[in-house]
């Protein structure tokens, strides 16, 4: 008997907003409230989930680099952080010179009318937050930091099982039901009559962001061609990296993919034992490709409702998220769940605004991804050039 495979998150996504934008053009009034509630209870645990999302995945990430490797550990950590900062504000000048000419400046009245502001949820269950998001990173430093200065594991336990708790809500909650709370969006903006204006908006947006990511991944290996002991040719090691963009694409996993990127890595001329510490790492604190997609959207976003933010909380933003997104789970869409912290509470997203970008997001993440194990092999050959040269062997593994 043939088993049927179970479609992506990316294909459920897909069909929830075709589905949710066909079902405006007929759904009764009852019927949308329906759907208005649950999008309303659903965005209600959202908000609080997202506190406890950022203490349980930065606390622990934060610990292990605490036990870390030393120099290397801390060189490869600034390295991607820098990296992942550089590339949102890349995103964002390139946002503030393009997306105002294809883009009309307050589209949208409001996002939030795309949410169905005529009509109301029969119901809503308020979810205070435990803390807001800066008291969760705050937190989050204090016990990562605490627990790799212990000397007993218990703090660690914790920590290691409270993320694995979070983790399990997001897979078996949070993920299956995305594609509803998604396919309740289109729905109400299909009512609101703005889905046109989103959708041709999302187009434009995904194709500056696909070439944004091209250019961010010759512009990191134009950087690590410069240290490369072997090859001083961005484009040579680049495409040597190429089979781990392509699986990437595949398993929308950075994760899944560190075999592939270890070899080829090691085929740039990368020592063993430098991509070995390095590739792993990377893939979970190196999100260059992420951040790009999520500041992009997020500008689209604010020129679209006319709403304008200043540099300084631009800057703050990027740096927060690249912190928020620090050991997001190894799930498609989860460095977009835990940037919706900081995207409320920085730049003001509303239930409407976080909803739109986890459906942008997550209809370029397997793009995201692949630019982010491409770019740790440009990580990985920066940190060999100072590492590597004591091991470091003449000879390209084939």
């Amino acid at each position: 008997m043939i088993k049927l495979r179970k479609p992506g998150l990316l294909p459920c996504i897909i069909i929830a907003m075709l589905l949710g934008i066909a079902a405006g053009f007929v759904s009764p009034d009852w019927l949308t409230r329906i759907f208005l509630t649950f999008n309303a209870i659903f965005s209600q645990f959202l908000g609080f989930v997202i506190p406890v999302l950022i203490l349980a995945l930065v606390a622990p990430a934060i610990a292990d680099i605490g036990n870390g490797a030393g120099k290397m550990l801390v060189a490869t950590a600034l390295i991607a952080y820098f990296a992942t900062v550089c590339s949102g504000l890349l995103s964002y000048f390139t946002g503030i010179t393009l997306f105002p000419s294809m883009i009309s400046p307050g589209q949208l009245q409001a996002v939030e009318q795309a949410a169905g502001e005529a009509l109301k949820p029969y119901l809503t269950v308020p979810m205070p937050p435990l803390m807001d998001v800066t008291s969760a990173l705050v937190l989050s430093f204090i016990l990562g930091l605490g627990a790799s200065a212990l000397k007993t594991d218990a703090m660690r336990l914790w920590l290691d099982d409270l993320r694995s708790i979070i983790m399990m809500v997001i897979k078996n909650a949070i993920i299956p039901l995305l594609p509803l709370y998604i396919f309740g969006i289109f729905l109400n903006m299909t009512v609101a009559g703005q889905v046109a204006v989103v959708l041709v908006t999302f187009a434009k947006i995904i194709g500056v962001i696909f070439v944004l990511h091209i250019g961010l991944m010759v512009a990191m290996y134009c950087v690590a061609a410069f240290f490369s002991r072997h090859s001083h040719n961005p484009f040579r090691l680049l495409w040597t990296m190429m089979p781990a963009y392509f699986t990437a694409l595949g398993t929308q996993s950075s994760a899944a993919t560190i075999p592939v990127t270890l070899k080829n890595s090691i085929r740039t001329g990368v020592n063993p034992d430098v991509a070995g510490f390095v590739i792993p790492l990377c893939a979970t604190i190196h999100l260059s490709g992420s951040a790009l997609k999520i500041v992009a959207c997020a500008m689209a976003l604010m020129i679209m409702q006319g709403t304008t933010v200043d540099f300084p909380t631009i800057l703050y933003f990027i740096s927060m998220l690249a912190i928020t997104m620090v050991a997001a789970p190894g799930v498609p869409g989860g460095a977009i769940m835990a940037a919706l912290g900081v995207l409320s509470s920085i730049l003001g997203f509303s239930e409407a605004d976080n909803a739109l970008m986890i459906a942008l997001y997550i209809a370029m993440d397997s793009f995201g991804t692949a630019c982010n194990v491409t770019c740790d092999g440009a990580i990985a050959l920066i940190i060999d050039r100072f590492f590597g040269k004591k091991q470091h062997s003449s000879a390209v593994p084939a």
